[in-house]
């Protein structure tokens, strides 16, 4: 591939995506190539069938690549929430006198606050922002005069066991470059605007098994934690408590209407090849209601355990395609989460549904590394 065609791989907890892209006008994204195979996914930070793991991410791959006609040498991979560990430091950088920051000083301070961990590895680090000698804060210090740099940066690592794993089915599938980006926070950058995030942002992306919380600042992570819930536990409890096919529980799922105050003769129906079955709308609904009461309190958990104070009419965004596309879902999650939720996902004509934000979201993360020569990138 040429230099400015980019490939990455999203190592979803329902489906393996690899895309091949390129940046398009205004920021956009010219996709050349998709390859999307579903498979068991994770929970609790462990893969159901690792040993399918090479044949599903080997198909993703494969049909990618047949669809854009280009081989992947260099691939970006997406690492999941639950695999992954973040943290914030404060540094602190003097100089001989006042002098204009450099992009090396900030190297040069980035490097201070990492530390060393027995089970994890540095993929990334970034900004929370900046202070100057004046004590004023700024988002961008390159050429500013000071004396001193302090920053607060956000470092998220990987599990050396999930990128030694994932980096030996690459290596086995010719693929011997592979970098590693956190999904988390390539959603965060790309999502959520920059005057937001110079605030504070709440972002919730909920999966199909997992879902991540994150509390961003600046170009970093100020939180970030996962558990393993998600919509396909809403499919789950549909296929034990009315005892249907677990595909059509699954269909069903997606005919739910939350702000829908069902009698007890209301149905929804779902349709097959050759069948229409009605189910109870309220017993349906009253099954969805309990599991995503139970997601919303994993999430307000994880808020509680968040050290940093942000204001309460913060709304938080939610994204990915675990529950998005409920109908219905801002209203009830907002209420359970006392604040506001808005859904967010790509901004583009083909690609903006919320269960494409982890995929797009690393493929911009990808395509910035590129074009700044994979700088802040820890290889393994």
């Amino acid at each position: 591939m040429a230099k400015r065609q980019t490939a990455i791989v999203d190592i979803g907890s329902y489906s393996i995506v690899t895309l091949i892209g390129e940046r398009g006008l205004n920021n956009t994204f010219k996709i050349l190539g998709k390859g999307e195979v579903s498979y068991d996914g994770f929970s609790n930070g462990k893969f159901f069938s690792p040993s399918d793991l090479k044949n599903v991410i080997g198909m993703s791959i494969a049909n990618a690549e047949q669809s854009s006609g280009l081989k992947i040498t260099e691939v970006f991979v997406g690492v999941p929430g639950e695999f992954c560990l973040s943290y914030c430091e404060d540094v602190k950088l003097k100089f001989n006198g006042k002098k204009k920051v450099k992009e090396v000083d900030i190297q040069a301070l980035f490097k201070r606050g990492i530390k060393r961990h027995p089970t994890y590895s540095l993929i990334n680090h970034s900004s929370v922002y900046f202070t100057l000698d004046d004590g004023k804060r700024v988002i961008d210090p390159i050429n500013k005069p000071t004396t001193a740099l302090v920053a607060k940066v956000n470092y998220v690592m990987a599990e050396n066991n999930f990128m030694d794993f994932i980096s030996g089915i690459f290596s086995e599938l010719g693929i011997k470059h592979v970098i590693y980006i956190s999904a988390s926070l390539a959603e965060m950058i790309y999502l959520i605007e920059p005057n937001i995030r110079d605030r504070y942002a709440l972002l919730v992306d909920v999966g199909y098994m997992t879902t991540s919380v994150m509390v961003g600042q600046g170009d970093g992570l100020l939180f970030l934690n996962s558990f393993s819930l998600g919509g396909g536990h809403i499919t789950g409890d549909l296929y034990q408590v009315l005892k249907i096919p677990f595909i059509q529980a699954e269909s069903l799922k997606h005919k739910i209407i939350l702000n829908w105050d069902a009698k007890d003769t209301d149905t929804y129906e779902v349709m097959g090849k050759d069948f229409i079955n009605a189910y109870s709308a309220k017993a349906a609904n009253e099954i969805t209601e309990a599991r995503v009461e139970v997601i919303a309190n994993y999430i307000l958990k994880c808020l509680d355990r968040c050290e940093y104070e942000f204001p309460d009419y913060l709304p938080i965004y939610l994204s990915g395609g675990g529950v998005s596309y409920i109908k219905g879902i801002k209203d009830f999650l907002g209420k359970k989460l006392g604040r506001k939720v808005e859904i967010v996902a790509p901004k583009l004509l083909d690609n903006s549904r919320p269960d494409f934000s982890s995929e797009i979201s690393i493929l911009d993360a990808a395509l910035n590394m590129h074009e700044n020569n994979y700088r802040l990138i820890y290889k393994r």
